[in-house]
């Protein structure tokens, strides 16, 4: 696919974005041994096809050294957005969906110009703004973006939906700041201070959700959790391969999470269950341990009634 490339190199990675000119360009900084990193390619393959004016780069952080420390690459995947050679957004992490917005929004906000095609007219821009306000349920256009913005009215108004843990999308427009919820104009700067105050901003707009809050949900997803890299049908380790084996021989139903899908989930979990290796388990939202623990459990006949909630 012609606007789907690869850069091996800092040269081919600045030629790449010259050549896009004032199109978007979005560059995937991925690594070979993350798994997540080839499902996202795909997921880029599929938007490619959508997006015929967007280029997609590939670009391994390890292999060309000097553009990820330049842009301060610390994890895959990660997710730069280009416009005219400069970078105007960042994604991390493999959220499909997220890509897929972001992508939606930035290369409605600005693409190829086309000739003999005359001036956009109004019917058209209020198609295009109408596209934009409703790219998310809440929609902050700005002067940059929420990770550089340019003027200091910018700076404050995300530093507010930050503080008050709103979830939102950006547009840079490099006019007025304007903060849009389900399509609908809430205000600028100004009426963000006021709902603040007042207590309303939470109610107004959707509250982001958080890691912790995320890992309680994934862990209370099913009575018997299990978090491994694979899943049921497939495991990807040796360790993930034998616990399946034991869960599988007590006949109590059980899901998966697999851990090589997320890593803000694979390390955060870590953390939250004080528990830093993997196979956990998980009984009613409980740490039962890891695959030592279930082995001893089979040894001693507990396995069964642990997983049932009953010890």
């Amino acid at each position: 696919m012609a606007n789907v490339v690869e850069a091996t190199t800092q040269q081919q990675f600045e030629d790449y974005l010259s050549k896009a000119g004032e199109c978007l360009t979005v560059v995937h900084f991925q690594a070979a041994w993350a798994p997540q990193c080839g499902q996202m390619n795909e997921v880029m393959t599929e938007l490619a096809k959508e997006h015929k004016h967007t280029t997609f780069m590939k670009l391994e952080a390890e292999a060309v050294p000097d553009v990820s420390e330049k842009y301060e690459i610390s994890s895959v995947p990660t997710f730069l957005f280009f416009k005219g050679g400069q970078k105007v957004d960042q994604l991390d992490g493999a959220h499909a969906p997220d890509l897929t917005k972001t992508v939606q929004r930035l290369a409605t906000a600005g693409g190829p110009s086309r000739a003999g095609k005359g001036s956009p007219t109004q019917e058209d821009l209020n198609k295009r703004l109408k596209k934009l306000i409703n790219a998310a349920p809440c929609v902050l256009f700005m002067k940059g973006f929420p990770q550089e913005p340019r003027c200091g009215f910018s700076r404050q108004i995300v530093a507010l939906l930050k503080e008050h843990n709103i979830q939102f999308s950006s547009f840079d427009i490099l006019s007025d700041e304007e903060l849009y919820v389900n399509g609908e104009l809430v205000g600028g700067l100004d009426i963000v201070k006021e709902l603040a105050e007042s207590g309303e901003l939470e109610n107004t707009c959707p509250k982001a959700v958080t890691l912790e809050q995320r890992l309680k949900s994934y862990i209370n997803q099913s009575p018997v959790m299990l978090f491994i890299k694979g899943n049921k049908e497939a495991a990807k380790c040796g360790f993930s391969r034998q616990i399946l084996e034991l869960l599988n021989g007590t006949g109590v139903d059980y899901d998966t999470f697999d851990i090589l899908q997320d890593e803000e989930v694979r390390q955060g979990l870590k953390t939250y269950s004080n528990w830093p290796t993997y196979p956990q388990l998980y009984v009613k939202g409980e740490l039962i341990g890891g695959l030592d623990i279930v082995k001893e459990l089979k040894e001693s006949g507990d396995l069964v009634s642990v997983l049932r909630g009953e010890s």
